[in-house]
């Protein structure tokens, strides 16, 4: 045992013989005790102390030292287990030691913010009369318990009495939440009124409030508060923001005849100055209490919205102005339809009125550059004009649409738009709506961070997106402290992850993913876990695929942190990890594996992304391009030669599966991976610079195959060989007969029949078509941010060289006349069988134009590397020949003229 064990060992047992009193006790026997504490730590002794520790107290529950010494050993690993040291803070407290108290309650906050620390410090400064300390906790404790109430209205009832009336209607509202949680209406009712006094005119925080009142207490409690924030509006002659909390008091009770009376009146109000508002009243039956009061006001809202001098507008004819209204007679000048008349039953169906602040209002009757210039100048301005102007909800699209090409070019939206994407993330003006996270609205009153973050977070559409909202919250709050946690917006944000815990019978991506998101946040932030149930190996294990989930996992950062915490919980990490690589393709990972002796699993990986390249397509390609410097290729005997190869296979079969429309966009994006390492980063003319010829040979074999290559490129990749071996021979060139050498593309009649009809269809059908698609894209604006408009010119780069690549082909095509195919020797339109001499098997093969080819129905083309080597080749004549480093010995047994001419 150690001297510093063996110590500890007889003070315990000094404590325990001689009984020690808690009176003998003072703050600097604790002091003595953290100089033990520092020691063990300094000599990495935690460990055996903290067991001496806890076995003692299996004897002595109440012994101090080993209370402490294991309290703070176990607080010091930000262990969410602070029993010991809680426990010997209420021993002192049931004993009035109050400085003993105070000192090991500031010793646990010392670690962290904890909420049963923060309450016994706050009832010490209680009986010891330090006001001031006081009132400094319970600030510290509402931040972390956020059940507390009955503090944070004492708090608020302080500032108000204080003179301080913002800081007191910020501590209400956080209390009037709290007391809405807990269902406690006496208590709501009572802030309620408090926060009226103090703030009536902040309307979005009473209507969240009686939004989380009628669905926690009942829609009946929410009524009854709306009423009482009807007077001050109504004293105030506020008749809009009156007519609206009227129409909610009427949505949770259409029957309310107090509500609809009032409503007409504050109608009265409103529209007093209109030529026809009793008339509309009547017509509407606002006072008919047998028609439904939703309709009524829908149908006099229609109607009095036609007034002389308001804004039309119509589908036809644009903006208008009404001129004059002479009983059901309404007069509009139209731009180019002046002293138009019609029935005010056909204006309410046929016309929208706009108000004069609309955008396309003020398009018609401003001067261009006049609007230019103000909507340049102030964005704030021009923004809060648009989205008012459809509805009081838009997204940058619809922005966008508004000011392109009208008033901003497409060049001058580009520079503007930054400007105004960073107003709607950072103004406080602009809210963005709770069921739409992209759709931005004004508000009337400023809103918060958190509450613009909550409602993002209620409007994002998938699992994910929530998480990534959340974490953009996390970096906005101070990452020292838990300002900004306290809010009701997070708390409402935590319980959604904290609920899909708790309720998931089986472990899925979104469960495990919550279980991740709020095990590091209770890392961080040690009050926040309270009862959750936070053990990842519980629900690592009930994982049925692990693959599967970690696949649907849509978060880079999750990931990672899955496979942290996958390795403290599994012994057999290595294999796990070599199994998730080709779901989070890491460079890190592979190079951890290999620093714990895992290479073996490391090289299994690569050979089983070369063996199956074809289908992991993706993987292999991020392989090569981020580890072909280390040594795992080299030892497993990749060469070059065969990593370019499969790159060269892969660039080709990417572009084949593009033309054929199959995942484009992902063939798109490896394909543009692939070029950028053969061709942009220099890798293919290197090897050529540096390989032998025979290596060469069997590189251009494939890259003849890639009838998608820039020509311009394979000009020069051509050159680059012909300038190290003047005598080369490119396969496919020169060698087949003199129609081939002048570049004839030998076809059958029906082949060459439908590649004419493909050549059509492209001009006359489909360039038109993405032609259109083109110009309509156009019309959007910002071709740089236009996604429409780069996926049609994408697909008209596809379509032009398709188009250019037929009409060549179509130039150098002749058909076969199967009268002129000989049967003495092989050539294009027979039918060969041949003997594999090494196999003994026999093999069949129709040696046909590119066109036709079909391996699978052992269907070649003569300019194949395999259809090449054949030709000219006789009945009896024995061949061998190596293509792609596999050997070739045949025998030819038969030739006949092919029967698919």
């Amino acid at each position: 045992m150690p001297d510093l064990i063996q110590q500890l060992n007889e003070l315990l047992n000094q404590e325990k013989w001689t009984r020690a009193t808690l009176n003998n006790y003072t703050v600097s026997n604790f002091t003595e005790l953290d100089g033990i504490i520092e020691q063990m730590q300094q000599n990495d002794l935690e460990d055996e102390a903290r067991a001496l520790c806890e076995e003692h107290l299996q004897h002595t529950k109440n012994s101090i030292i080993a209370l402490y010494i294991a309290g703070v050993l176990d607080t010091s690993r930000q262990s969410v287990n602070d029993t010991n040291l809680v426990m010997l803070t209420q021993i002192f407290l049931d004993n009035h030691k109050w400085s003993i108290v105070e000192f090991l309650c500031n010793r646990i906050l010392g670690f962290g913010e904890n909420r049963t620390a923060l309450r016994i410090l706050a009832e010490v400064y209680h009986d010891d009369n330090q006001t001031e300390k006081l009132h400094q906790t319970w600030e510290r404790l509402i931040l972390v318990d956020y059940e507390e109430a009955d503090i944070v209205r004492r708090l608020a009832e302080l500032k108000e009495e204080a003179g301080d009336s913002l800081q007191a209607t910020s501590y209400y509202k956080k209390a009037l939440h709290r007391y809405i949680t807990k269902k406690n209406f006496s208590s709501v009712k009572d802030i309620w009124h408090r926060l009226v006094a103090l703030c009536p005119n902040e309307t979005e925080f009473f209507y969240h409030a009686e939004t989380k009142i009628a669905r926690q207490i009942s829609p009946d409690r929410a009524i009854q508060l709306l009423e009482d924030l009807y007077p001050p509006m109504k004293e105030s002659g506020d008749w809009p923001r009156a007519i609206e909390l009227l129409k909610r008091v009427l949505g949770y009770d259409p029957k309310n005849h107090w509500a609809r009376k009032e409503i007409i009146s504050c109608f009265e109000e409103h529209y007093s100055a209109h030529s026809n508002l009793a008339e509309y009243i009547r017509v509407s039956n606002l006072h008919q209490s047998w028609r439904p009061v939703h309709e009524a006001i829908a149908d006099f809202e229609k109607h009095i919205a036609f007034d002389t001098g308001n804004f039309v507008f119509h589908r036809s004819w644009g903006i208008g102005r009404i001129r004059e209204i002479k009983g059901d007679d309404i007069t509009i000048d139209f731009a180019k339809k002046r002293g138009h008349r019609m029935s005010l039953k056909m204006a309410v169906n046929a016309l929208d009125v706009l108000p004069k602040e609309h955008i396309w209002v003020l398009r018609a009757v401003w001067k261009r550059d006049k609007l230019k210039s103000l909507v340049k100048k102030n964005p704030v301005w021009a923004l809060k004009t648009v989205i008012r102007s459809l509805g009081n909800a838009a997204d940058i699209k619809r922005i966008k649409a508004e000011l392109v090409p009208s008033i901003l070019s497409p060049g001058e939206w580009t520079s503007w738009s930054t400007k105004a994407r960073e107003e709607l993330r950072t103004n406080s003006d602009f809210g963005m709506l709770p069921d739409k996270a992209d759709h931005f609205t004004v508000r009337d009153h400023p809103v918060s961070f958190e509450e613009k973050t909550y409602n993002k977070f209620k409007g994002d559409k998938t699992f994910f997106d929530r998480v990534r909202t959340l974490e953009e919250f996390l970096t906005y709050v101070n990452n020292e402290s838990a300002e900004g946690l306290d809010s009701e917006f997070f708390r409402e944000m935590f319980d959604y992850f904290a609920a899909t815990v708790r309720s998931s019978g089986s472990s899925n991506e979104y469960s495990i993913s919550s279980l991740i998101v709020l095990t590091d946040l209770v890392a961080k932030y040690p009050f926040l876990q309270q009862d959750l149930e936070l053990d990842f190996q519980a629900a690592y294990e009930q994982i049925e695929n692990v693959e599967e989930v970690f696949s649907r996992i849509e978060s880079t950062s999750l990931k990672k942190r899955f496979l942290g915490h996958l390795r403290a919980v599994d012994n057999n990490w290595a294999e796990v990890y070599a199994k998730l690589l080709p779901y989070y393709l890491s460079r890190d990972v592979l190079n951890e594996l290999d620093r714990h002796g895992k290479r073996p699993i490391v090289l299994d990986f690569i050979a089983r992304i070369f063996e199956n390249y074809r289908t992991m397509r993706e993987t292999f390609v991020w392989l090569v391009r981020h580890c072909d410097d280390a040594p795992w290729f080299e030892e497993m005997g990749l060469s070059q030669e065969k990593i370019l190869l499969s790159m060269i296979h892969l660039y080709d079969l990417t572009f084949r599966d593009i033309d054929n429309r199959k995942e484009v966009s992902l063939n798109r994006k490896i394909n543009k991976q692939i070029h950028s390492f053969l061709f942009r980063d220099k890798r293919l003319p290197r090897f050529i610079d540096e390989a032998e010829e025979e290596s060469v040979s069997r590189i251009f074999t494939l890259i003849s195959d890639v009838k998608d290559l820039d020509p311009k490129i394979n000009v020069d990749l051509k050159q680059k060989v012909l300038n190290r071996f003047p005598d080369f021979h490119f396969y496919g060139e020169g060698e087949i007969d003199q129609a081939t050498a002048r570049k004839v593309l030998y076809c059958t009649t029906a082949m060459h029949e439908a590649k004419k009809a493909e050549y059509n269809h492209l001009q006359q059908v489909e360039v038109p078509q993405n032609s259109k698609e083109i110009e309509v894209a156009r019309s959007y604006g910002d071709l740089k941010e236009n996604a429409e408009y780069k996926a049609a010119m994408e697909r008209q780069d596809s379509l032009n060289n398709r188009a250019a690549r037929l009409k060549s082909e179509l130039e150098q095509a002749r058909e076969i006349d199967p009268s002129e195919v000989r049967n003495d020797e092989i050539s294009v339109g027979t039918r060969v069988v041949l003997r594999d001499l090494l196999e003994d098997t026999e093999l069949e093969y129709t040696i046909l134009g590119p066109w036709e080819s079909d391996p699978n129905k052992n269907v070649i083309s003569y300019l194949s590397p395999l259809g090449n080597r054949l030709l000219r080749s006789k009945v009896g004549d024995e061949l061998d020949f190596e293509i792609n480093e596999r050997r070739y010995h045949l025998r030819v047994e038969s030739i006949e003229v092919s029967d698919l001419l």
